[in-house]
């Protein structure tokens, strides 16, 4: 046991003793002379109370002892049976007894037990045996009393092939008598085997370390080099960085080999993890206490922190132990190859992860918050991966949205104006019902067309004769998309077998699909192109794209849409009037050609039914004194009252008078005061400039002052006409005018060098410039009349 406790043995004693065993404590001896112990009172009255149990004088009797201190503590050690002492250590043994004293030591021997034997038999016959040099026994410090006494036993080494030894204690009740055996279990020492080290202390910490290290390094390869399957390797030694692809193309070779790498790792992390405990045992003495600390050590160190690291870090982790990988493939070859050969003839081939469409998209999903793609990079693979799953029609545009025009149409200004503004470059065209559809229009079809010439539209459609790409509705679009990129259409009538209720089945038109659905579809999102309505490919609403609404009335001829009927010959009068007498509609303002197209512009030319019952109605005055007014009037038929300056002088004009010029135009013009017509005279005629521009009277000089004086910034009129007749005259606003004189400048250039075109006058004031800069029709305009001019024109354009 160890110093300062022990257990105290009892027993009979020697010779004609005999006792029991009594309670004690534990005692130090670490002094020669020491408090002697507790009487043991149970075993001494048993002694006094039995005949003749009287101890002699110079008799000692024992009746058991203890263990005190070793110096090889037995690790272990049972709390009843056998004192167990260590070979070659040095143990303190406390006796009890009576008549105990420094002469004790001479009467206590040790005699070897062996079972089986003749020894055993002597023994129980109550002769000890041959006493044993193996245990030598010495006085131990001298202690006060005789009931207790301590010796010191020198333990010797064992033999080499004996593990454990058992002796028994031989006493004497004096010297010169025989030597009596104790009896019982409790008077024996058996002798250990001492338990030496494997290695020494340093080299066995050393290589725990170690061990730990590799059970790590084994554990995070396991995982890190395992969970880089061939494909992803093959990815970075393809797309990754330099130091990725370093590490890669150093792992690719041996993780080819995927059994073979997993049952080395494997193997080397076993056998690691299995010596480490055995040196941890060897190291601690304890088997509980070596699995323990093994198991704390690969858990920490051995699992957990290389594990962490080498999932984030298993390509560097890798490539940087390649070759103690290598080593202990190569140790562990005979083993870990015919496992991993009999794996790959069961499993097969390692192909690595492999994703489908569906597992793409997803992880492209999932992974977007940590990769670099933006919003629509992820859209555009997302919808490529997507188009073979979806048919043309989930993209289709159905039929009731559709821009659609009768076979039966003649393309005249009106039908030509319509196709334009859909925006469309290809029409269908249907024949009867919007499902029968015959033929496809391109707008390009339109480039020599004449809307002047109104010809048919089945004209077109069969001199081109496109040819129409007819698609069921199940076709993938892939499929459809192939079929686009062939170049024979890129649009598509959707159908599909209608069977359903009686009768036979019969193809049913869905809509159309286009090469611009195709492309929205992969891109998942609009392309506003020059449709103004289109369909939004994800809400399927409709939206419209009010930016490129344009407006062709500019380009319109609007002869057939006079609301009042004119002779062609007042309608020529009244354009060789105003081109010739009016400098505002002179050739160097506004060309002929605008001038007469401007003439026959709806609401130009207007009538005015006179009332005879109410000659003072507000509707027969064209101006009213002190009114604003921002249009141009020429009278071409009937009689005005003209009530002019501040005399408020009246007289009557009749046809070819005209009033308002200012108000075309915001800067005054300074040749106007010759041009301006004298309505005194009944006989105004056509020619107004044979005139004399000597009349001078006051009356010529009022007519003077509202035609030529310059008005109010507002166009208020100092003048009044009201209506004596019927009325028809032409009234041209603003607005009207400014449009005509862009479009006649825009129809003038570029002029070349040699163009044989008007120019102005030196006497003649110049163009004004408009009020507001052109808009898209301006610019329309300007590109169409930029171009030659055709030679097939009208007659009545010929003769201008």
């Amino acid at each position: 046991m160890a110093p300062g406790g022990g257990r105290r043995r009892g027993g009979g004693g020697g010779g004609g003793g005999g006792g029991g065993g009594g309670g004690g404590s534990p005692s130090s001896s670490s002094s020669s002379l020491s408090s002697c112990p507790p009487p043991l009172l149970p075993p001494l009255l048993l002694l006094l109370a039995l005949p003749g149990g009287a101890v002699p004088v110079g008799d000692s009797v024992i009746l058991g002892m203890r263990l005190e201190e070793s110096t090889k503590p037995t690790a272990g050690a049972p709390t009843r049976g056998p004192i167990r002492v260590t070979e070659g250590s040095e143990v303190l043994l406390r006796l009890y007894g009576l008549g105990l004293g420094p002469w004790t030591g001479e009467r206590v021997a040790f005699a070897e037990l062996r079972p089986a034997t003749a020894t055993n038999v002597l023994i129980a016959n109550g002769t000890c045996p041959e006493r044993s040099q193996d245990l030598l026994v010495q006085p131990g410090p001298a202690e006060a009393c005789d009931t207790s006494v301590l010796l010191r036993v020198r333990v010797q080494p064992l033999r080499k092939d004996e593990q454990a030894k058992t002796y028994v204690l031989c006493t004497q009740r004096r010297p010169g008598q025989p030597w009596a055996p104790h009896q019982g279990a409790d008077g024996r020492i058996v002798v250990l085997e001492e338990k030496k080290s494997l290695l020494p202390l340093w080299l066995q910490v050393i290589l725990i370390a170690g061990l730990l290290v590799l059970s790590g390094m084994f554990s995070g390869l396991n995982l890190g080099l395992m969970a880089l399957d061939p494909m992803e390797l093959r990815i970075v030694q393809n797309c990754g960085t330099d130091k990725e692809k370093r590490y890669a193309r150093k792992i690719e070779p041996i993780r080819r080999k995927g059994n073979y790498l997993l049952c080395s790792l494997l193997l080397g992390n076993v056998l690691v993890n299995t010596t480490l405990t055995i040196l941890l045992d060897d190291l601690i003495g304890s088997g509980i206490g070596a699995v323990v600390a093994s198991t704390i050590g690969i858990v920490i160190f051995g699992e957990i922190v290389p594990q962490a690291l080498c999932s984030r870090h298993g390509l560097a982790v890798g490539a940087n132990t390649i070759v103690v990988t290598k080593f202990f493939m190569l140790v562990t070859f005979p083993l870990s190859y015919p496992i991993s050969k009999l794996l790959d003839c069961i499993l097969g081939q390692e192909i690595g992860t492999v994703y489908n469409r569906e597992k793409l998209v997803e992880m492209l999903k999932v992974t977007e918050p940590y990769n670099d793609l933006v919003r629509e990079e992820l859209n555009m693979i997302q919808g490529a991966l997507e188009l073979r799953t979806k048919t043309v029609e989930d993209v289709m545009t159905p039929l009731q949205n559709c821009f659609m025009i009768n076979s039966d149409a003649i393309l005249d200004f009106n039908t030509m104006s319509e196709i334009m503004e859909s925006g469309y470059t290809r029409i269908p065209v249907y024949e009867d019902e919007r499902s029968n559809i015959m033929d496809i229009l391109y707008v390009k079809d339109l480039a020599f067309v004449d809307p002047d010439d109104c010809t048919p539209l089945k004209t077109i459609t069969k001199f081109y004769n496109h040819p129409v790409h007819v698609v069921f509705h199940d076709t993938k679009l892939d499929a459809m998309l192939e079929e686009f990129k062939k170049g024979k259409s890129h649009l598509a009538i959707v159908q599909k077998v209608n069977n359903e209720g009686e009768g036979d089945p019969f193809y049913e038109v869905l809509g159309l699909v286009t090469l611009g659905g195709c492309i929205e579809e992969i891109i998942k999102s609009e392309i506003l192109d020059e449709s103004d309505t289109y369909t939004d490919n994800r809400s399927k609403k409709r939206v419209g794209n009010q930016k490129n609404k344009r407006d062709f009335s500019a380009f319109k001829d609007p002869v057939n849409e006079l609301k009042v009927k004119v002779s062609p010959q007042l309608l020529l009068a009244a354009h060789r009037f105003l081109s010739t007498e009016v400098t505002l509609f002179t050739p160097n303002f506004i060309s002929e050609k605008i001038l007469l197209r401007l003439l026959k512009y709806s609401n130009v030319i207007q009538e005015l039914k006179f009332d005879e019952e109410n000659k003072k109605s507000p509707r027969h005055f064209l101006y009213c004194k002190n009114k604003a007014a921002v249009y141009f009037i020429l009278i071409l038929q009937g009689k005005v009252e003209v009530e002019a300056g501040k005399e408020c002088m009246k007289f009557e004009a009749g046809a070819f008078s005209y009033y308002g010029v200012m108000a075309l135009s915001p800067s005054p013009v300074s040749e106007i005061r010759s041009l301006h017509v004298s309505s005194l005279n009944a006989s105004a005629s056509l020619s107004y400039h044979d005139r004399s521009d000597s009349v001078s009277s006051p009356v010529s000089g009022s007519n003077n002052q509202l035609n030529s004086g310059a008005p109010a910034p507002s166009n208020v009129a100092d003048f009044s006409v009201r209506a004596l007749t019927d009325l028809q005259f032409v009234k041209i606003t603003r607005q009207e005018y400014q449009n005509g004189l862009t479009a006649s400048r825009m129809d003038s250039c570029p002029q070349s060098p040699d163009s044989n075109a008007p120019k102005p006058d030196a006497g003649l004031p110049e163009k004004p410039e408009p009020s507001a800069t052109a808009d898209e029709t301006t610019s329309l305009l300007n590109e169409r009349n930029c171009l030659s001019r055709r030679s097939n024109h009208s007659p009545l354009e010929n003769s201008i």
